[in-house]
């Protein structure tokens, strides 16, 4: 059995919101957002950028020469079936590094393809061999892998080993797996074909694919599949910032990624996508690091730690205090004292019944502004004077 220790020494995170985040249902970036997007991804440090689908066609592959041409320090990566023309289309757009992938588990073999084991091993070395020919850096992508048989995998890994491919990429295409199983699988195929370095992408229809990709960073995979705001086909992928964040505090594990432009970089890609951010999404949210209770506000502002897992500005994110029905004396000052108001524990007092009983009627927590009017108003200031 694999340990953490087992983690590789450095961690690629290959982004595919370029590809597979731009496959979510209804979105399309255009030719500067997708520039933006691969120069913020670069600048932050993602060393690896699956850009798009060379064989979709002419403006695809214009797409795709724009983000050549920017001379990123990324590493970009195309996806192409595995089959020549794909590949060829791929080249032809200066790039130098490609994905090629294959339906690996029986099911899709013989219900989507209606081929066989052997179709697939000859599909492989032919599209593995030219582009190999061509002097690709080349990722054999395995679709559907987490439903195939392992025994065929490791023979599809050791046909890319045999003819130079540079990594595996297991896909759990439809998000069927959990972590436990993810780890377990992960380590039989390292140990099986150690040669052959291991990428994981993992989809989100359980919503375990941050935990997948993790479980299988320790497992001893060194590449990650992520998109930004966990975008994607259906349910989406592992989001970059979730997986980046939680190999760092939940593992210990660093990526090289500056962390500081996440919520910068979610909010441009939730805008270009037209699909909100909410609120409370994991890392980047506007309220991930807003406390309302009181319990947890006190504890908040006598040491953060209490009940912040990581900095809020490590993500770009700063604490609110939030002021409603669950709130104490202490959020109240905090708050107040945040709009440049000086409230005393007596005032607090006199305030915060106020405060509960207004949120209770409206059903959320108080503004700036009604807070002030409620503060000018109740007295409470008089009183406490």
């Amino acid at each position: 059995m694999t340990h953490l220790h087992d983690a590789p020494d450095t961690i690629t995170i290959d982004d595919t919101t370029l590809r597979d985040g731009e496959q979510t249902a209804g979105v399309v970036f255009s030719r500067g957002e997708k520039i933006a997007i691969a120069r913020m991804l670069d600048t932050i440090g993602v060393r690896e950028i699956e850009c798009g689908i060379p064989a979709m066609g002419k403006e695809e592959k214009e797409s795709i020469k724009a983000l050549v041409d920017l001379g990123l320090a990324a590493r970009l990566i195309t996806w192409n079936r595995a089959l020549v023309p794909d590949i060829r289309a791929s080249v032809e757009c200066g790039i130098s590094a490609v994905d090629i992938s294959l339906s690996v588990s029986d099911r899709m073999i013989t219900n989507k393809l209606n081929k066989d084991r052997n179709w697939v091993r000859e599909q492989l070395k032919t599209a593995l061999g030219f582009a190999k020919d061509q002097g690709l850096y080349v990722s054999v992508g395995g679709e559907d892998a987490s439903r195939a048989d392992l025994a065929f995998v490791v023979e599809l890994m050791e046909i890319t080993r045999s003819l130079g491919g540079d990594r595996f990429r297991f896909c759990d295409t439809l998000g069927i797996l959990d972590p436990f199983t993810t780890y377990e699988r992960i380590s039989h195929l390292r140990r099986s074909v150690p040669e052959v370095p291991i990428e994981v992408h993992t989809h989100n229809d359980l919503g375990m694919a941050t935990a997948n990709a993790i479980a299988g960073v320790r497992a001893g995979a060194c590449f990650v599949n992520t998109t930004v705001n966990g975008l994607g086909e259906r349910a989406g992928n592992a989001a970059l910032e979730e997986v980046v964040m939680g190999l760092k505090h939940a593992c210990g594990i660093e990526t090289g990624v500056a962390t500081h432009r996440f919520r910068e970089l979610s909010l441009f890609v939730a805008k270009a996508s037209r699909r909100e951010l909410p609120a409370w999404k994991a890392v980047v949210g506007e309220r991930v690091f807003a406390v309302e209770s009181g319990l947890h506000a006190d504890g908040v502002i006598k040491d953060p730690k209490n009940y912040e897992g990581f900095d809020p500005a490590e993500v770009g994110l700063s604490r609110q205090f939030i002021v409603g029905k669950h709130s104490g004396t202490s959020g109240l000052v905090e708050r107040f004292k945040a709009m440049g108001i000086g409230v005393n524990r007596q005032e607090a007092d006199c305030l915060l019944e106020l405060v509960r009983q207004r949120a209770q009627k409206v059903k959320r927590p108080l503004s700036d502004r009604e807070l002030v009017n409620l503060y000018r108003t109740s007295g409470c200031h008089v009183r406490a004077a």
